[in-house]
Formats: structure tokens, C-alpha cells, sequence
């Protein structure tokens, strides 16, 4: 079976890295990068062809930041089914939030809720008898516990968006497992590490991470997880591309690690989850989705109907 894959977050760091890897895994998969910015899309594929020019990669535009736009890009997907393998990039770096168009806390509808979403409406393609799907979730090492709270989903009232986000994502794809993998639909997390990438040189001044640089990779001798450069931050979701679906460990974060040697591997360590709190989560972003979904009903309809009256006075 021709395998076909989705990457969000395609036109850069660890997404477009991934992208890289797997086309040199095998260049005979189909690549679809989902982004929001069809420019820097465009260019991220043509430097994918330059290099892979027999390559098959489509292009998608997708904020999932924004309902609307996930919704759209999934008809679009399920028009042209082409997806049996869904993988995630990166979310937002910064702790800074605000509320989106959609009324929605941007980090947790970004990292979390857009690409839960996403997964719902791509159901039909994704669990289909005899097939086997993946959904790999970019997670992190400051997913914790203490940030999260299922009173405060989208936390609106903390002040850690970003950790909150990624422990939901590992709760999710739990509660994913449980509720798919009858269907042939299997969840996996991923941390990247720490990896510099545009949007980490964009918290401080670009003079600062030259400067701090040799520091870093000095550090690396004394933790592993400091992968710092995009390839090496890929390395985990590179290498659950390469296992059996079926055999990777749902309660497991699978960890892109790098030696003081400069050596990429990918160790399983377990999180800090429990089901319980992952169903309640589960059941929380179905209504969420249930009360998106009928609030953009109504927006369409009210179009509709202001576009009939225009058309009746003219």
C-alpha cells in the first residue's frame, strides 16, 4: 500500500525536517505539507525537489488555529483521500496567548484542538477496514501535569498555555487509542528536544543565540536532550516511521535524543497520564467540536440568507 502522509507545520523547522528525512527513508511515499503559508509552502517544496526530484508533494492550506480552516482542509483531503498517515510539527515556543477568531485560547487551539479536529473529520479516510493509520503528536518535555487542569481546558486563567497544550496532546492520543484502534487508528507523542528552529530564534535577539551557541553544544555533552538542530529533533518521529504501528507503546513519549558525539537515537519513556483524565478531556473537546461545528452553521446560514435578501431588494 502506497503510504501517504500529512505533515503540519511543513514549511519549516522540525516538520519540513522530518520531510527531508522521510523522502531519503523513501522516496516513492506521497508527502502532503499542511500550512498556513502557501508562499513559504511553495518554497519548502521546491527545496524538497531540488534535492528529491522525483518526488510526490502536494501542498494544503491549513491554519489550525482556526475551525474553519481545518474543517475546509479536511473536505478538501477527504475529497481527494489521500491521507493514511497523519504527522504532527511544531506548536507555539512562546508562553504568550491571546483569544483567536474563533473565540478560542490560540496556543490550545493551535497545539491541541485544531489537529484533534482535524483527526475527527478525517475519520472516514483514517479508519477504514483493513488499513492501518497513525497520528503522531509533537509533544514536549514540559507537557506536566501541574500545568493542566480539565476545569480550565484552554487555560484561560494560567499562565503556562504552552505546557498545558502539549500534556493535553499526550492525553488525547490516549484516549485516541482507546477509542480507534478497533478501527485501525493508532495515537503516538513525540519530543522533539530542545531544537532551535524560527520561531525559538525569535523569542531573543539573534546576537544572543550567536553568542550562546558553543554553550549550548558544550551543555549537550551533559544532557541528551538538547537535539538543537531540526534534523536532530526529528530523529523520533523519523524513527516511528520506520516501526510497526501496532508495536509502539501508547503510555510511552517517544524522545529524540542526542549524544555528546553528536549520535541521534529515539528512547520510549513513560508519562504521567492516566485514563480517566483522558476521557474526561476526550469528552470535553467532542462538545467543544460539537459547539464549533453549530457556530459555524449558523454563521453560513446567516451568509446565506443576508446574500437571498441583497438579492431580493435588488
Amino acid at each position: 500500500m502506497e503510504k501517504v502522509i500529512l505533515v503540519t507545520g511543513a514549511n519549516s523547522g522540525i516538520g519540513l525536517a522530518l520531510c527531508e528525512r522521510l523522502l531519503y527513508e523513501d522516496s516513492q511515499l506521497q508527502l502532503c505539507l499542511a500550512c498556513r503559508n502557501m508562499q513559504r509552502a511553495e518554497a519548502a517544496r521546491s527545496a524538497l525537489l531540488t534535492s528529491h526530484p522525483d518526488a510526490q508533494i502536494d501542498l494544503l492550506h491549513l491554519d489550525v488555529g482556526s475551525v474553519r480552516s481545518v474543517l475546509h482542509a479536511a473536505h478538501k483531503v477527504k475529497a481527494s483521500n489521500v491521507v493514511k498517515m497523519f504527522a504532527t510539527a511544531e506548536g507555539l515556543l512562546t508562553q504568550q496567548d491571546r483569544v483567536n477568531k474563533d473565540g478560542l485560547q490560540e496556543v490550545f487551539a493551535t497545539n491541541l484542538f485544531g489537529h484533534f479536529v482535524l483527526v475527527r473529520e478525517l475519520d472516514s479516510i483514517l479508519c477504514q477496514a483493513g488499513q492501518t493509520s497513525r497520528v503522531v503528536w509533537t509533544s514536549s518535555s514540559n507537557a506536566r501535569r501541574s500545568a493542566f487542569s480539565l476545569d480550565d481546558v484552554q487555560h484561560r486563567l494560567g499562565t503556562e498555555p504552552y505546557a498545558s497544550s502539549k500534556y493535553a496532546s499526550d492525553l488525547i492520543s490516549l484516549a485516541l487509542n482507546r477509542h480507534n484502534n478497533s478501527q485501525g487508528l493508532y495515537s503516538s507523542v513525540i519530543c522533539p528536544g530542545l531544537v532551535m528552529t524560527n520561531l525559538t530564534y525569535g523569542i531573543l535577539p539573534s546576537f544572543f543565540w550567536t553568542l550562546i551557541m558553543p554553550i549550548m553544544y558544550l551543555i549537550r555533552i551533559f544532557t541528551n536532550t538538547f537535539t538543537l538542530t531540526p534534523h536532530n529533533g526529528a530523529g523520533a518521529l523519523h524513527s516511528l516511521f520506520l516501526k510497526k504501528t501496532e508495536s509502539l507503546d501508547p503510555r510511552a513519549k517517544y524522545h529524540s535524543l542526542t549524544s555528546g558525539m553528536g549520535s541521534n537515537y529515539t528512547q520510549p519513556r513513560q508519562m504521567d497520564i492516566d485514563d480517566d483524565m483522558s476521557e474526561a478531556l476526550y469528552v470535553k473537546l467532542l462538545e467543544m467540536e460539537k459547539s464549533a461545528r453549530k457556530r459555524l452553521k449558523e454563521e453560513d446560514d446567516n451568509k446565506q440568507a443576508y446574500k437571498k435578501y441583497l438579492n431580493q431588494t435588488e
